[in-house]
């Protein structure tokens, strides 16, 4: 049976967000790679070494404190308390299953994938300071891998919500504003090179994106009668 136009435009999300996400996290693997690869190259180290003496001349007392308390958002105790409310939620409040176990899977392997890494490049940090979680190896951030995968998931689901427009643009920024100001309090406190912050939204974004379509597919496939390589033809014959 010929896929109706209803059916196409219906698939039309999981298809872009599909082909969207794949091309993302090869541009993400590749950017990690590239940080990866070039730790010990002295552009690496020139770069880390201008963003931090930069950040360095922004220090006062105030600021301190507000960097404390930003990075605190990305800490293991708070990610983890808002996570258990986050399940709660999707399972007593939206019925969503499948939400429920990506969300855990993109949680918990995340936190896995952050200590492998570690102990993979075994990169020194820039200082030790155990109050701000700021021990064991530095790289990648597990602070700012950990809050591109926890609230790249929540904007996901806003996205996804009933919200309004303005809500869920309103929202999604503030999520983005968060991981980013989370990464940035890491170096200005001290307990990462500015590299370290990159390669961790970079594989925090990789991990992300592969959960989320996967997620997709099998939301699509369970909620569609359209088959996805059929409903993918014809959007893009209905689109070119």
């Amino acid at each position: 049976m010929e896929t109706t136009k209803k059916e196409v435009k219906k698939a039309g999300f999981p298809v872009l967000f599909i082909i969207v996400g794949i091309i993302l996290s090869s541009l993400f693997i590749f950017s990690f790679a590239q940080i990866a690869e070039g730790l010990l190259e002295s552009e690496v180290k020139a770069f880390d070494s201008a963003i931090i003496d930069y950040l360095t001349t922004l220090e006062s007392d105030r600021l301190d404190q507000i960097m404390i308390l930003i990075t605190e958002l990305g800490s293991v105790w708070f990610v983890t308390t808002l996570s258990i409310i986050t399940v709660l939620l999707l399972w007593f409040r939206f019925k969503d299953k499948w939400g429920v176990l990506f969300f855990i899977l993109s949680i918990g392997v995340g936190g896995l994938l952050t200590t492998l890494l570690k102990h993979y490049y075994q990169r020194g940090r820039p200082s030790i300071n155990p109050e701000i979680d700021a021990v064991g190896f530095s790289f990648p951030s597990g602070h700012s891998m950990g809050s591109v995968i926890f609230y790249g998931f929540i904007i996901y689901l806003i996205i996804r919500s009933g919200l309004s427009a303005a809500a869920k643009w309103s929202l999604s920024i503030l999520g983005v504003i968060l991981f980013l100001l989370i990464g940035l309090s890491r170096i200005y406190l001290g307990a990462h090179f500015p590299t370290d912050v990159l390669a961790g939204q970079m594989a925090g974004a990789v991990w992300l994106t592969l959960c989320l379509i996967a997620l997709e597919w099998i939301e699509w496939r369970s909620k569609n009668s359209v088959r996805p390589m059929e409903a993918t033809r014809q959007f893009f014959k209905e689109i070119l």
